[in-house]
């Protein structure tokens, strides 16, 4: 339940065409409903703009299906991370507007009374860079959380500082986004770089790409952590959707 389905139903009220008892319905699971082994946080888009987002990594495909069908019977969009083949095979066969992402690892849902050629008009852009080609998962990542919040998305891979001419010669792209997420493995160096030819915000996402001494994204993430650019927000390590979606709130407040 969303702020725009909320006034939807409220309209509806207004109008007549909804009775009361019947909206009441529709509103019964607010806040939050309780499954078997999960909690739906029904509320959350009320509080912070976007539906409770599902993180499938130790959920079992029972857990993962349960919680997608009530969160779509409720007319939610759904953002599912980190699902397994299988299971991304499961819902694109049981919703017919589901979404998946292989290369992301990730399945939306568009909400049912939207549908994907009635998307409302989207706001602010997100620009997301990615140093390596390793790296585009963790982008792809942040860039699926960041379309699913309602934001356009540019993207602009394989940019890293052993070649700091490709991304000089893309700067322009830099000052027209309205907010910038770096992905960058080894030593993390990409985030400074960007944060010092820009005014935009620049979170970085730290990535486990490396040979032994960056230690699975350690070494990425103190460089960011250290960075000595100014307006460096830095998320955890692999950690795509936290950068797309704090990117996609302050792209959303810049419009």
């Amino acid at each position: 339940m969303d702020a725009e389905r909320l006034k939807e139903i409220m309209k509806k009220v207004q109008s007549g065409k909804l009775t009361v008892d019947t909206a009441l319905t529709q509103l019964r699971h607010l806040p939050f409903e309780s499954l078997e082994e999960a909690t739906i946080d029904h509320h959350r888009s009320l509080r912070c703009g976007f539906p409770e987002v599902i993180f499938c990594g130790g959920k079992s495909e029972k857990q993962i299906m349960a919680i997608v069908e009530k969160m779509v019977e409720k007319d939610e969009r759904v953002l599912a991370t980190r699902v397994e083949p299988h299971v991304a095979g499961r819902l694109v066969k049981k919703f017919g507007n589901a979404e998946h992402n292989v290369v992301a690892r990730t399945v939306f849902i568009c909400r049912r009374s939207t549908g994907r050629r009635k998307r409302k008009k989207k706001d602010g852009l997100v620009l997301v860079v990615s140093a390596g080609t390793s790296d585009i998962p963790v982008a792809e990542e942040a860039c699926v959380t960041a379309e699913a919040m309602g934001c356009n998305v540019e993207r602009l891979f394989d940019v890293g500082v052993a070649g700091i001419h490709r991304i000089i010669s893309h700067r322009e792209k830099l000052w027209g986004a309205d907010a910038i997420v770096v992905a960058a493995g080894m030593e993390g160096a990409l985030a400074s770089v960007i944060a010092g030819m820009t005014d935009r915000p620049v979170v970085a996402v730290p990535t486990s790409v490396g040979y032994g001494a960056s230690f699975g994204g350690i070494a990425a993430l103190l460089g960011m952590l250290n960075s000595c650019a100014a307006g460096v927000t830095v998320v955890n390590i692999d950690n795509g959707f936290g950068a797309g979606y704090a990117a996609a709130l302050v792209a959303r407040k810049n419009k």
